[in-house]
């Protein structure tokens, strides 16, 4: 039908969804021509035998508008002045994830680490309007992606995690919940606002720090959610030169503590939810954040005139049955 544009004619109140281009102009020259010999062809018929071309005119009229009619409506005529508003609503979501040697432990298969990536694939689809960040930590915190809607840089930067990323000598959930903090609250928002704001705080459990901006986090409105990750039995830490062993030389076993991610979840009015290797809560989590009412961002008023090519081929119609029922005698008995 060639490339849509919209055309605006008989001034404000009609409006085409398509120009004419070639098909259309197909049609017209078709019909034109063949309508041409016809004519011809009645002409010669009057002369001969002297009959009165009012009803041929009257045929000719009736067909040329339905042929109109049908043109009209192949370009999708729309009027009116209906309007209908577009809310744009969303919400802000920072996802710190650990990244210490102890979530290269195997409890959970593959390893922490690849489940949780593979998990967090699935949450950056569930919520693809919303703007996402990502904050990499151990006993430091780095920014790995600030908040964003292109989710494909965003699985890029979610593939690329690695523990070698960071330093390795423990962990602490003081510095990633401060970034998040931070970065959330960096713009003037009101108390509403804040509530649409979320952070997502995964871990193994095993934390090492002394302070956590819990009482921040609950003052603000921010929603806090924890994901614990690996089992009660735990599992060894694989690393380059085999396993991970302490100052005694003996191999260090890596549980899920899920004491302290429960604690700080609970300190915030937030919940705790848990990856074991019989337990996956990930869509409970992306329930809990769909609960959640989103900021409204946006609001836009948008011409949402309906296509009416129905009325048009139905008055074509209607011709068309005239045209059926109007004769044209060429020959008196």
């Amino acid at each position: 039908m060639g490339n849509i544009t919209r055309l605006c004619i008989f001034g404000p109140l009609m409006n085409w969804a398509y120009s004419i281009d070639t098909f259309e102009i197909i049609l017209l020259v078709l019909f034109a021509l063949f309508y041409l010999l016809y004519v011809i062809r009645l002409a010669r018929i009057k002369a001969k035998l002297n009959i009165p071309i009012s009803k041929w005119l009257i045929k000719f009229s009736i067909r040329s508008l339905y042929v109109a009619l049908i043109i009209a409506a192949l370009l999708g005529p729309s009027f009116g002045e209906t309007k209908r508003e577009i809310k744009s609503v969303g919400k802000d979501i920072f996802v710190c994830v650990d990244l210490s040697e102890s979530m290269n432990a195997f409890d959970v298969q593959p390893t922490r680490l690849e489940k949780v990536k593979f998990e967090l694939k699935n949450i950056v689809e569930a919520f693809s309007s919303d703007r996402i960040g990502l904050i990499m930590f151990s006993n430091e915190a780095f920014m790995q992606c600030p908040l964003t809607y292109d989710n494909n840089a965003l699985n890029l930067f979610i593939q690329a995690l690695s523990t070698n990323l960071v330093p390795n000598s423990g962990t602490d959930f003081g510095p990633p919940l401060r970034m998040a903090l931070k970065k959330l609250t960096s713009e003037e928002s009101s108390v509403t606002q804040q509530k649409s704001k979320i952070i997502v705080l995964i871990s193994d459990g095993e934390d090492f720090g002394e302070e956590t901006e819990t009482e921040e986090i609950e003052s603000s409105g921010i929603k806090l959610f924890t994901l614990g990750v690996g089992t009660e039995r735990g599992s060894k830490i694989q690393t380059r030169r085999g396993f991970k062993k302490n100052n005694k030389g003996e191999e260090v076993v890596s549980r899920l503590n899920d004491r302290s991610l429960k604690k700080v979840a609970s300190d915030t009015g937030g919940k705790y939810f848990e990856i074991n290797a019989s337990r996956n809560d990930v869509e409970r989590l992306i329930n809990s954040i769909n609960d959640i009412e989103g900021e409204l961002r946006d609001a836009k008023q948008l011409d949402s005139k309906d296509n009416k090519y129905f009325y048009f081929l139905i008055l074509a119609l209607v011709l068309m049955l005239c045209d059926a029922m109007i004769g044209v005698k060429v020959i008196r008995i």
